[in-house]
């Protein structure tokens, strides 16, 4: 029977030597190179035995005769080590102790040797002859005369033992012969050069055991699937298991004659052709076998349970065949892609985008398995990609459409992640979402203009989370956010960066009542991102000016650090020439602080006195945002000290003007209270209210109006401020938080502070319509200057231009964007103002005037 431990169903190639092999039988026919080796073994130690001969102990003569011995042997002609005569002549004897072993004869008898596979191989006699007393001793190897023959109907006998041997292997019956015999008898004929005509026999009986397989296949069309499937298998397995028994029994002829032909295939693959040929390629026979490979897979993506070591070992039979590409691939593939055709559009239109998602990533995982666990790792590339394909590459818009917003306004970060996962997967999907990746409604809805700014910063440490987390921060979706935030957010053109400028006087009044330094400076630099994206920087300035202005003279500020820091990051985005003015307001700040130093000393050194100390801003014209003129009754003892600064003043800086603007002003009062002394540092219409409590208890609203000459609204907030704030310092009757007709007012002879020194903060009124739209015009006009500098400068360096041109040079110069309605409007008013002219001839171009 079969022996146990066959070889794997591929068998190794011929190895190098046995190349070698192949040429030693080709050089000499009559015998085999390893009887060779063999028998030049043991010869080797026959003469070897002759050297080491007996001797006599202690004769050193004797020891020298017999190295002499072993120095004059000499091989005369090549040796053929199956018969060999071998003749050997003691040349010299000269010690008497060694006369006792003088002449030796020695016998190397081949005999008849009789072998298993027929063979008689006759070997010469070797002699030692004692000639003469003295003489050197000689070995003389001679060659046969004749090579041996094989035996009468060696060959005839022989290959009946081989081809009974096959047929048994075949038949799965015992062989008769032992195995070791069969391969010597291969190895005999091959020597003999009767290859050819062995291999020929070999095909013969190879080809008419398979071609009577194919019966066992007649009955295929009323065989269950599996049932055929599992017989073309076993008949596979057969096929392998019977090839690699005989390849082992012919393995001499094939490593020796086939690997030596070159047009002949091995033993092996002679059996793939006819299994090929015979089996496989009867089209009835394959095309159910295809088709039941098919079924099987298609049952196992419903969701049944296969047999996968079956289909393993028939997709592994086709490769083997190779026939697995042509016969099978091309019709899987095209399976794979109608089946997950359907399937997308059904399950788009059913699931939402989250649970679709996981269904193509648990579907891809699935292709992935089938790869490593039956089909051959060539099918992996197409596979996927058509999975890819048709799951994800056909439903892009669909699955962005339905699904993207929905994800990002619900944070869902894992399925976020899928999605970035699974359309990198397919080309051109991650430039495809990166497009559509980044949508915000918040700008162009005039009803969030509120929250805008907090909520723009909110939006984009979401965004910048997710490119992180999900996105793996993926350049593309890097560049495509900032993009994406440059266009949503410019298109209220304007209105973001005023909104900007006001979050940030709204966080840098609060200060470090809402955040730490730390947390501050974060806040700053986040929304100096957003500032970068804004296309109206000089609105921005504009607002921001207006609001620096009054946080520095009303001392609003929170933090000068932060004033200075946000100044700086200001320089840094937009350059020095943005930030100019802004830097020059905060040198008047700290020359203002410097003047009243000197001032306090020089009214001490004048001992004048008074209850008032008064603090004023020394501001340069242009630096600050103009305030509407209002006409107030100050006490005398205050006009007296305005003439005093101004004395002062103009005595150390000749030639300047002052302009006295009291809107700006605030003051330190020194008033006592039943608790003591306290300092009350308050602005100047604050002043104003609080000396008037030196002349009585009590005033109405109206009464307080007509002794000031505060406007209704500014005296209102005024009052608020100090009976309604944290530092009542007068009571207001009845007690409210707005400031109506009728109310009373009297001084607050029970307030209590912790502090000596008071600030007592103005209530801002909030930014009037008026004044947004002073603001804005004032803007607009700037960009008027703009634009007609950046036509003249542009005209005047190219002298003669077209209308396009100029145009497009134009936008490239501003910073800001203008209409082509408004760019037409300042051509023509350079035109009126003779700039420029239009060319007489061409109504499109313009020249320069010089």
């Amino acid at each position: 029977m079969f022996p146990t431990g066959l070889p794997s169903p591929n068998p190794p190639p011929p190895t190098q030597e046995a190349r070698t092999v192949a040429s030693d039988v080709n050089n000499d026919s009559s015998i085999t190179s390893s009887k060779k080796r063999k028998i030049n073994s043991s010869e080797k130690e026959d003469i070897d035995s002759i050297s080491s001969s007996p001797k006599t102990t202690n004769s050193s003569s004797c020891s020298s005769t017999s190295h002499h011995i072993q120095k004059k042997l000499r091989f005369e002609d090549s040796v053929d080590f199956i018969g060999l005569d071998v003749k050997m002549a003691e040349e010299s004897s000269s010690s008497a102790s060694c006369s006792s072993n003088k002449t030796k004869t020695m016998f190397l008898t081949g005999g008849v040797v009789h072998h298993a596979n027929g063979l008689t191989k006759t070997a010469g006699s070797a002699t030692f002859s004692n000639s003469k007393p003295g003489a050197a001793k000689k070995l003389v190897i001679k060659n046969f005369k004749e090579k041996p023959k094989l035996p009468e109907n060696y060959t005839h006998e022989t290959w009946q033992k081989l081809k009974e041997a096959v047929e048994a292997i075949q038949n799965s019956t015992s062989i008769k012969y032992n195995l070791e015999e069969l391969y010597q008898a291969v190895e005999n004929l091959c020597s003999h050069k009767i290859s050819a005509k062995l291999y020929k026999q070999l095909r013969v009986v190879c080809e008419d055991h398979i071609k009577a397989q194919i019966n066992q296949f007649r009955e295929y069309p009323f065989l269950h699937v599996t049932l055929f499937l599992k017989k073309i298998d076993k008949c596979w397995q057969d096929h392998c298991r019977q090839m690699i028994m005989i390849r082992s029994i012919f393995l001499f002829l094939d490593r020796t004659y086939v690997l030596q032909n070159s047009m002949l295939p091995s033993i092996w693959d002679m059996g793939l052709e006819l299994f090929r040929f015979y089996i496989i390629s009867d089209l009835k026979v394959q095309s159910k076998t295809i088709d039941g490979i098919l079924l099987l897979i298609e049952k196992e993506r419903s969701g049944e349970t296969i047999d996968r070591s079956l289909l393993r070992s028939l997709l592994s039979m086709l490769s083997d065949l190779q026939i697995y590409q042509d016969s099978f691939e091309q019709r899987f593939l095209e399976e794979t892609n109608r089946l997950y055709a359907a399937e997308g559009q059904r399950l788009m239109q059913e699931r939402e985008v989250p649970e679709y998602l996981h269904h193509v990533h648990k579907r891809l995982e699935e292709e992935a398995d089938r790869v490593i666990t039956y089909l051959d790792q060539s099918t992996q590339k197409p596979l996927i990609a058509t999975v890819e394909k048709q799951l994800l590459g056909e439903h892009l818009t669909a699955t962005l459409q339905k699904g993207l917003n929905h994800l990002l306004d619900e944070n869902r970060i894992q399925d976020l992640s899928l999605l970035y996962q699974l359309f990198s997967r397919v080309r051109g999907g991650v430039q495809y979402k990166t497009r559509k990746i980044i949508h915000c409604t918040i700008v162009i809805n005039p009803e969030k203009d509120k929250t805008m700014v907090q909520e723009l910063l909110d939006f984009k440490d979401k965004v910048d989370h997710i490119i992180d987390t999900c996105f793996m921060k993926n350049e593309k979706f890097v560049n495509a956010m900032k993009e994406a935030f440059e266009t949503f957010i410019n298109k209220r053109p304007n209105k973001p960066a005023e909104l900007i400028a006001k979050h940030v006087d709204s966080k840098l009044r609060a200060g470090n009542k809402e955040a730490t330094d730390e947390e501050l400076e974060k806040m700053l630099d986040k929304i100096m991102i957003i500032f970068r994206f804004i296309y109206g920087k000089d609105v921005f300035e504009a607002f921001y000016k207006k609001d620096l202005a009054k946080r520095l003279l009303v001392g609003k500020s929170a933090s000068v650090d932060a004033e200075k820091s946000m100044l700086s990051k200001l320089k840094h985005e937009c350059g020095a020439a943005f930030t100019s003015k802004l830097e020059g307001m905060f040198k008047d700040m700290e020359l203002s602080k410097d003047i009243m130093v000197q001032f306090k000393q020089y009214i001490q050194c004048q001992n004048i006195p008074g209850n008032i100390e008064l603090t004023v801003n020394i501001l340069t014209m242009g630096y600050w945002p103009t305030y509407i003129p209002m006409e107030v009754h100050l006490p005398a003892e205050m006009v007296r000290l305005q003439e005093i600064f101004k004395t002062f003043y103009l005595g150390k800086h000749s030639g300047r003007k002052l302009q006295w603007q009291s809107t700006l002003g605030h003051c330190v009062l020194k008033a006592e209270f039943k608790e003591g002394k306290k300092e009350l540092q308050v602005s100047l219409f604050q002043t104003l209210v609080l000396l008037m409590f030196n002349e009585g208890e009590e005033f109405t609203l109206e009464e307080i109006k007509l002794a000031t000459g505060i406007e209704d609204g500014e005296l209102r907030r005024t009052l608020q401020s100090l009976a309604c704030g944290k530092a009542r310092v007068i009571h207001k009757v009845p007690k409210s938080k707005d400031v109506e007709d009728g109310d009373k007012f009297s001084c607050n002879d029970d307030f209590k502070h912790k502090l000596f020194r008071i600030k007592i903060n103005q209530i801002q009124m909030k930014e009037t319509v008026e004044e947004q739209a002073s603001t804005t015009e004032r803007v607009y006009q700037d960009r008027q200057y703009q634009i007609d500098a950046a036509i003249v400068r542009i005209m005047k360096m190219r002298k003669t231009l077209s209308h396009n041109l100029l145009v497009s040079e134009v936008y490239n110069q501003l910073k800001f964007p203008v209409k082509p309605a408004d760019l037409k409007k300042r051509i023509e008013s350079l035109i009126d103002r003779d700039y420029m002219e239009r060319d007489k001839e061409n109504p499109n171009q313009y020249n320069y005037v010089a």
